[in-house]
């Protein structure tokens, strides 16, 4: 009997967890880079160690609880290794109602694309203690952004 009472409690959790994440997509055109240091590391050539600030905006917005995204300022370090980049950021994403989401990422790649991961660790207002993850996939043409989220309890 409390085998089944245990199989039927970890049924309704894993059922009451897949309903509360939420399917989330977007693509976003970043700009050129507003502040961008480099400085050679010296140990090898084209190894550089570089900070850049880049401003994106969403050519089809991610949807949160009805808002929509408008606008992000990504602060990026990059390590370049000749055509190899390896990339970790921060984000500040601002929504149509005011909102923000931060989310981090990570991702390498060349100068011509890159792919990697990303997660929200919270915002603000409506969307204060939401989380989610997911996976980008960017070229010139931009960026594209699939995952989901779900909102604190």
């Amino acid at each position: 009997m409390s085998r089944i009472f245990i199989a039927i409690a970890l049924v309704c959790f894993v059922a009451a967890t897949t309903a509360a994440q939420t399917k989330v997509s977007a693509t976003a055109q970043c700009g050129q880079p507003d502040t961008h240091h480099v400085i050679p590391v010296g140990d090898i050539p084209d190894h550089s160690l570089g900070l850049l600030q880049v401003k994106c905006t969403y050519t089809k917005p991610m949807e949160i609880e009805g808002a929509k995204s408008v606008s992000t300022v990504i602060t990026i370090t990059n390590e370049v290794s000749g055509d190899s980049i390896r990339a970790h950021g921060c984000q500040v994403v601002t929504m149509d109602s005011g909102d923000k989401v931060f989310v981090s990422h990570e991702g390498a790649g060349t100068p011509e694309g890159q792919d990697g991961t990303w997660s929200i660790s919270g915002g603000t207002g409506k969307l204060k203690g939401v989380k989610g993850k997911g996976t980008y996939s960017c070229s010139s043409s931009g960026c594209d952004i699939a995952g989901e989220y779900q909102l604190a309890k």
